[in-house]
Formats: C-alpha cells, sequence, structure tokens
C-alpha cells in the first residue's frame, strides 16, 4: 500500500474521529443533529449550542495540540538523532508550568488568554535556553549537550514551579486539571491566535520535509549539496519551540504524543520526511481526538485529563521502545 492511500486513510479516520468527537460526552449528540448545529445553527437550541460553544472548539484544540506535539516529536528526533527524543527534551512542558504559576501567582491572572500566552513565553524561554546551552562551545550543535542542556532547565523550572506550589496552595487547586493536560474549559475566541500560530509552524515544518531528508543523509552529503546545516538546525529548533509551545499553551502537559507518534507513523508509512511529517500530523491528531473522547466517557458524568489517557497507552509503548533498543531512521 502506497504512502499517499494511508495518508488518505489517517484523513478519513480522523473525519470520522472529528464527527465522533462533537457527538460525545455527558449527553449524546445525534449525527443529524449535529450536522444541523454546524450547517443551519439554532441560537435558542441547547445541543446546538453545545456543539458550537463546548465541543467544536475542543475539537479543534485536540486536532492542533495533536498534531503540533507529533510534528514536533519528529524534528526533535530528526535535530538530536534520538529516538527517545520528544519536545519535553526542550523543558518545553517545564517552562510553560513555571510561567503559569509564577503570574497566576504574582499578578493574580485568572484569564484564559492571559494563561494561554504566560505558557507561551514560557516555553519559548525554556526552548531558547536549551539551544543556546546545546550549541555553545566547539562542535555547535551536539546531541548530547542538548539532551543534558533540556534535563537540567527541565528541573531547574520543575524546582522553582514546586516551590512556587508550596507556598500558593490555592494556585496548585487552580492549576492542577490544566497541569495534567486537559482540553477542557478552553474558549475558541481567546486560543485562536495560538492556533493560528500552530498552523503556521506546521505548514513551515512540512515545507522544510526535503531539507531535512538532506541533513539526516549526513554532515558530508549534505554540505555537498549547499545545504547550511547551521541555519536548518536553527529553523527546526524554532519550529519546535513554537509547535510545542502552543501545544502545552492550549492544553497543558500532555506526554508521549510527541514520543510514540513518529515511531508509529515511521514504520507503518515512510521513513521519508515528505511523508512522514503529514502522516505525524494527522496520526497526533487522531490519537488525541481519541483519548480526550475517552476521558470525556470514561467515568461519566466527570472526566479524566487527556492527558492521563495519552499516558495510559503511551508508557507501554515507551518501555517497548527501550526494550527493543528503538534506533532512530
Amino acid at each position: 500500500m502506497s504512502s499517499l492511500i494511508k495518508l488518505c486513510l489517517l484523513v478519513l479516520l480522523l473525519l470520522m474521529a472529528f464527527l465522533l468527537s462533537l457527538m460525545t460526552g455527558a449527553g449524546w449528540i445525534s449525527l443529524p443533529q449535529v450536522m444541523a448545529a454546524l450547517t443551519q445553527y439554532d441560537a435558542i437550541n441547547l445541543q446546538h449550542i453545545l456543539v458550537n460553544t463546548s465541543r467544536l472548539p475542543r475539537t479543534l484544540m485536540a486536532l492542533s495540540v495533536g498534531a503540533s506535539l507529533a510534528v514536533a516529536g519528529a524534528l526533535m528526533q530528526a535535530l538530536t538523532r534520538n529516538p527517545l527524543a520528544s519536545p519535553g527534551l526542550f523543558g518545553i512542558n517545564a517552562g510553560a508550568t513555571l510561567f503559569i504559576i509564577l503570574f497566576s501567582s504574582i499578578f493574580s491572572l485568572a484569564s484564559l488568554n492571559a494563561l494561554l500566552w504566560c505558557a507561551f513565553a514560557g516555553a519559548a524561554l525554556a526552548g531558547t535556553l536549551v539551544w543556546v546551552i546545546g550549541t555553545a562551545g566547539r562542535g555547535g550543535l551536539n546531541p548530547l549537550r542538548m539532551v543534558l542542556a533540556g534535563a537540567s532547565i527541565t528541573a531547574l523550572f520543575t524546582a522553582f514551579s514546586q516551590a512556587m506550589l508550596v507556598i500558593d496552595q490555592q494556585g496548585l487547586d487552580t492549576l492542577l486539571f490544566w497541569l495534567a493536560g486537559s482540553l477542557s474549559e478552553r474558549e475558541l475566541s481567546a486560543a485562536w491566535p495560538i492556533l493560528l500560530l500552530s498552523t503556521l509552524g506546521l505548514g513551515a515544518a512540512i515545507l522544510c520535509a526535503g531539507q531535512l531528508n538532506v541533513l539526516n543523509a549526513g554532515e558530508d552529503i549534505a554540505t555537498a549539496l549547499g545545504q547550511r546545516g547551521g541555519r536548518i538546525r536553527l529553523l527546526l529548533a524554532g519550529l519546535i519551540v513554537l509547535l510545542a509551545g502552543s501545544a502545552v499553551a492550549l492544553a497543558g502537559s500532555i506526554g508521549f504524543i510527541g514520543l510514540v507518534v513518529p515511531h508509529m507513523v515511521r514504520r507503518a508509512i515512510s521513513v521519508d520526511h515528505r511523508w512522514m511529517l503529514p502522516g505525524c500530523a494527522l496520526a497526533g491528531a487522531l490519537l488525541l481526538l481519541l483519548a480526550d473522547i475517552l476521558a470525556r466517557v470514561v467515568i461519566l458524568p466527570q472526566e479524566v485529563p487527556a492527558g492521563v489517557m495519552t499516558a495510559l497507552f503511551g508508557a507501554p509503548f515507551f518501555i517497548w521502545l527501550v526494550r527493543s533498543g528503538g534506533r532512530y531512521g
């Protein structure tokens, strides 16, 4: 089966999951009602209101976050040539968490819009610090140095976050569900600028797929073909920060999507990044959307954070990957 057919199948599955997401929740909404809500909106119909103001924004954010994390993970693994790399390696989750706790405690920020931009700023700062440390010294970018820098920044930011939460217990109660990774209670009006940034980042990453193939062919071949490796790596690092930072800002700390999806797509579709990156975007969006659907119904009428559901299937895959001696490429 060709890569194009496999991508088309992913698109079909994603469309089915999209409709299922609009139908599923504490109250089931039939498909005809969902279609009517999308095409013939009635402002006094409670089901139409629920679809358009709650489930549709949540579904769109799940698509964006899943695609962003998966593509960021693929870029991270290509950049470091480390099969166990994920966006968290850049300290992005820890940076976003610290800034949310910091600004919520000091400035008493409560609006979703303010928290989103605080999270994005913290993710960008953490990613920038890891890049600067990882590329400092002789030889430029060093994958091992990058891993160590990411681990150090993550540990530092996490320690600061824990210290602030010990001081401010009320802040912990307010942010706990967000820290666990959740797509609920997100307003589209506040989230759309970050959704737009995420979409632009996904498009830019897919456009760089050909350059990524050249970079992975080896330093000598890339240089012979006229590629400027330093600029490409800097661009990739920027895209990782943009994509992962947007995802963390929208949904909090959702793990394993950026780790497991690139491996699944690499095995199922292609190692060629021109096919792999679109496949990661589709598969990541599908996986997180299915996880969020399960999170809504597994303990009705309450919800489980989507980050918990991704960990349930991501952790066994991670263990299998380590035990099988997973390799990049």
